[in-house]
């Protein structure tokens, strides 16, 4: 049997179906009722910061970035992060976050949360976020509240409610 090589690359429009398709199949319907899909609900995610996995010319994984603010400062939200269920446990869904970590490293962003397992994300240097420091729009599991500062002194100076989107400046 021949091992295919696994290629991770920027995110492009021409996947947005197959991508959707992924996320149904890993997430089933109940996705749209997450806290964390309501918050990127009608946010268009950062091409920049999203990736893909694939095996040969199968899309097997993606991970997405939305931008977000808590008060003034503006910070990322990463997910979902999905990779097909039959594709699992094979390190896909870690070069994903290292690829869309790296390229928020290198875009000068501060702060990246998500709502996830915090014992997977720990090994990317996330952690569970202060009681009260942030809050999302709707419930969630203070220990699945994770957060991960690209920038020192970023998460300190964010506060309050997370809101998807760029917040656009008063003129």
């Amino acid at each position: 049997m021949t091992t295919l090589p696994l290629v991770i690359r920027p995110e492009t429009p021409r996947e947005a179906d197959a991508i959707e398709r992924l996320h149904e199949r890993a997430f089933g319907p109940g996705r749209y009722a997450r806290t964390a899909f309501r918050l990127r609900e009608g946010v268009p995610h950062m091409p920049d910061l999203s990736f893909t996995a694939l095996v040969g010319t199968l899309l097997v994984g993606s991970v997405r970035v939305s931008p977000a603010r808590a008060g003034a400062s503006p910070l990322l939200v990463l997910g979902p992060l999905t990779v097909d269920p039959a594709f699992g446990s094979r390190g896909i869904g870690g070069a994903l976050m290292r690829a869309s970590l790296d390229a928020a490293r290198a875009g000068g962003h501060g702060l990246v949360i998500l709502v996830g397992d915090a014992p997977y994300y720990a090994r990317f240097g996330f952690r569970v976020l202060p009681p009260r420091k942030l809050s999302l729009p709707g419930p969630v599991d203070p220990a699945r509240f994770l957060g991960l500062e690209l920038r020192e002194g970023a998460l300190a100076e964010a506060s309050g409610g997370v809101v998807g989107g760029v917040v656009r400046e008063p003129i």
